[in-house]
């Protein structure tokens, strides 16, 4: 007995879909791991990912956390920018 082509291509579809998704959780971590070295915005996409797609609860918690951090972190950099005493005089 064989399955009907729709099926096949619906399993090939899907298998590409999880590659796909594998190797952005994969670019997330290597982004999450290497902070220093990426900007606020892909590290807050990276987060994102993990969020959304990460392997264990542990995981996806941690990028919950990091993400609470960058976005305040850029939060008081903003303040700071548009607050300056400096600015007064």
């Amino acid at each position: 007995m064989s399955f009907p082509l729709s099926f096949r291509k619906h399993r090939q579809r899907d298998q590409v879909r999880q590659d796909w998704v594998e190797e952005r959780l994969r670019e997330a971590r290597i982004v999450v791991a290497d902070v220093v070295h990426h900007s606020d915005h892909l590290q807050r996409l990276a987060c994102n990912v993990l969020i959304q797609h990460g392997e264990t609860p542990a995981e996806r918690e941690d990028a919950r956390i990091l993400l609470v951090v960058l976005e305040a972190r850029s939060t008081g950099r903003s303040f700071q920018q548009n607050h300056d005493p400096e600015d007064r005089r």
